[in-house]
């Protein structure tokens, strides 16, 4: 375990900037009157808002330059992720496409081979695209027929997408850019003429830095692009702008001969359906060239009852991953000739969740089921959804499963808490199907017999049994000295599963973190039902579980609440933010990453609109009832002027934002940077708040996605430097 550190430099209560308070802004809430005098940070363009963020990075440069570990723990960081990386390969056209990344690589490269056994050529390497690594490969898709790569490029971690196009025999670029794309897939037709994208008018403002903006996004439109064509000759597909906040994806079938429209109101498993039979329009798609007229799309679900995602087809007869009637998901059938009459091809399980179905090997289905967090893999029959075989994987995470419906060879990626990662080559033509190890990670100097991972399962508030993995070095004494980090998300129906990360193992061997993952609820671990335990009116319950997970550490012997370090990104920054308001004396050290702070506001920026389906929104009176007791930078109180001991204060909080975020943009993290250095701090003459209150802002960074390899160490080292910092650890070899 991390020892008491020797003694060394003591952060001092620190002078933090002023920030000015107008007080004169204030909003009625339903007849309720909330202040709001940092609304001035909402302004990103701002000279004052420039100033206040340079202002607070030299303060948080001050206090990461007093961190002891913070060399020590880059040095150790970049060591270990010093190991190549493969993503599972995919088949079109005959040829092979994999991403790679030899270790320090900025970003992955992507690679293409004629057959498995082929030299592998450098296909596209987004490396080239920038001195610094910001410009990242987010979108990518090889044309059928394995000719055209359509690819997506975003610059310092924007959801913003700029899509060009590349001919992938002599690897030139071609003339094609699409602009303004954003929250979108590229679907090409089979005829390998051109494809489905999505994207939103250009925003107010286009001719500042992309991704810097909070103007909310509105009218998503879905278009059709032909090879060799300008962006505004392109035929736009959909759109209905008396819904401005739909938010559409598309998908073509293996055949060519339909086009998918999905339709999502926000974040919630749910969608409309649509189709557009291709093979019957008169001219193609080529007939709708300069014609004022949308696709004749027909309706085949025109609501937001359940979610539908389209597996495969045989002509007209279609099957769909659904949650329709079933949280924990089954696989259902219909005949676009019989659109009324639905039927049942894999029921939903009794306990467990259906993940993922492929249709492979022609007349089988390859299935994904998570398992109290724990993922397991089947063999099925296409036609009648009978179990042909178990397929055994160990406790851990499947990704990436890659296969066609003409293929018998599948290839499926896992990853666990002590798995770097292996790609398994899986035969489906023979009786059984054979799991054959492809590619492995290895990491130098790791050594997975020095750990060990339980799961346990914590009563929560209201009994409710919330499962926790818990990673730590092998026969560690339960004597409640260890630091510990404590992590979670719960939100959206997404599931935290387990998965190989270099610097939690760095954390957990150099300075004796013991490292926790709760599975709360609001995520999707035991499917919709769980999700919906954790949303609107029943948000309360992921801070309650979190919090028992948090006691359940301390009262095991895990860890003693000053050494409690929790974390959490995006929907988890939320999470943690209001855990450190509900609960102050629970924990050491919080650092809340890109998270949703103002709840109140939330849905006027960018893509915000979308977490109503969570969250609700302040515009109804119920639910601004909900949010205005959670709600981060609404909820700081000075927990000294409650608690029994005048002692009682914050414990230390780095927030992290980073000046590209358009998906939770930086004004949230900013808003209650300034609210908890003014309530707990700078409003007293003499204050008992002597733990710090910083934030550490990202310059070229976004929400996360596509940050160079560099940046995700430089920041690990940051934030958990400070955690040791604060929390007195010291390093043990």
């Amino acid at each position: 375990m991390g020892s008491l550190a020797a003694p060394r430099e003591a952060l001092l209560p620190l002078s933090y900037p002023p920030a000015r308070r107008d007080e004169s802004v204030v909003d009625d809430y339903h007849g309720v009157l909330i202040a709001d005098p940092y609304r001035w940070l909402e302004d990103p363009e701002s000279e004052e808002v420039k100033e206040f963020v340079e202002r607070q990075a030299r303060l948080t440069d001050s206090v990461l330059e007093k961190c002891e570990e913070r060399e020590r723990l880059r040095r150790r960081i970049t060591a270990l992720h010093d190991h190549p990386r493969y993503d599972t390969p995919f088949k079109r056209g005959g040829k092979y496409f994999y991403f790679h990344n030899t270790g320090l690589q900025a970003q992955s490269v992507l690679y293409v081979q004629k057959d498995l056994d082929g030299e592998a050529e450098v296909l596209l390497d987004p490396n080239k695209l920038s001195d610094d690594g910001t410009v990242a490969l987010t979108l990518s898709s090889v044309s059928k027929d394995g000719k055209y790569l359509a690819y997506g490029l975003s610059s310092s971690g924007s959801d913003w997408v700029t899509v060009n196009v590349m001919r992938i025999e002599d690897k030139q670029p071609e003339l094609d850019t699409l602009s303004w794309v954003k929250f979108s897939s590229i679907s090409w037709t089979k005829d390998g003429k051109g494809f489905f994208y999505c994207r939103y008018p250009a925003p107010r403002g286009h001719e500042l830095d992309a991704g810097t903006e909070n103007n909310i996004n509105l009218n998503h439109e879905v278009y059709y692009h032909f090879l060799g064509m300008d962006q505004s000759e392109d035929i736009l597909c959909w759109r209905d702008p008396e819904h401005p906040k739909y938010i559409y994806g598309t998908d073509v079938t293996d055949d060519g001969k339909y086009a998918l429209l999905y339709i999502e109101e926000g974040c919630n498993p749910t969608n409309k359906l649509y189709y557009c039979k291709l093979s019957l329009l008169p001219h193609g798609l080529e007939g709708f060239k300069g014609r004022n007229e949308m696709l004749p799309f027909i309706q085949l679900v025109d609501n937001f009852e359940a979610r539908y995602l389209f597996v495969t087809n045989d002509d007209t007869k279609f099957t769909f991953l659904t949650n329709k009637g079933a949280p924990r998901y089954k696989l259902v059938r219909v005949d676009f000739n019989e659109p009324e009459s639905w039927t049942d091809v894999l029921p939903e399980d009794d306990k467990d969740v259906l993940e993922t179905a492929s249709a492979v090997n022609n007349n089988q289905l390859l299935v994904s089921y998570l398992r109290d967090v724990k993922y397991g893999l089947q063999l099925r029959d296409l036609e009648t959804g009978a179990l042909l075989h178990e397929i055994p994987v160990d406790i851990g995470t499947v990704y990436g499963i890659s296969g066609k419906r003409e293929d018998s060879d599948v290839f499926i990626g896992f990853t666990s808490f002590l798995s770097p990662g292996i790609i398994y080559k899986c035969n489906l033509a023979a009786g059984v199907p054979e799991m054959q190890i492809f590619r492995e990670a290895f990491v130098p100097g790791f050594h997975r017999e020095d750990f060990e991972v339980k799961q346990v399962f914590v009563s929560s508030k209201d009994d409710t049994r919330i499962p926790m993995f818990i990673v730590s070095k092998k026969n560690s004494q339960l004597d409640g000295s260890h630091p510990c980090l404590l992590y979670g998300y719960g939100g959206f129906n997404i599931s935290l599963t387990p998965s190989f990360n270099v610097t939690r193992l760095v954390l957990t061997r150099n300075l004796g973190f013991v490292f926790c993952i709760a599975n709360i609820r609001g995520g999707g671990e035991y499917g919709e039902e769980w999700h919906k335990a954790g949303s609107l009116s029943k948000k309360q319950n992921c801070f309650d579980d979190f919090i028992a997970s948090a006691e359940f550490l301390v009262s095991t012997g895990y860890t003693n609440p000053r050494r409690l370090c929790i974390e959490g990104r995006s929907n988890g920054g939320l999470l943690v933010a209001a855990c450190m308001n509900q609960r102050p004396d629970l924990f050491g050290c919080v650092l809340a990453h890109v998270g949703v702070m103002d709840m109140l506001r939330f849905h006027k920026f960018t893509i915000g609109h979308a977490w109503t389906s969570d969250f609700g929104c302040s515009d109804n009176k119920e639910e601004f009832h909900w949010l205005i007791k959670y709600s981060p930078l609404h909820n700081v109180k000075r927990p000294w002027e409650k608690g029994d001991s005048h002692r009682l204060q914050y414990p230390s909080t780095m927030l992290l934002t980073a000046d590209h975020d358009d998906r939770v943009v930086p004004l949230h993290s900013l808003k209650l940077l300034a609210t908890m250095q003014y309530v707990l701090c700078t409003s007293l003459g003499s204050s008992p708040q002597s733990n710090p209150i910083i934030a550490r802002i990202e310059r070229k960074g976004g929400h996360g996605a596509g940050r160079p390899t560099q940046k995700m160490i430089d920041e690990a080292a940051d934030r958990y430097s400070f955690a040791a910092k604060v929390m007195e650890l010291s390093w043990t070899d």
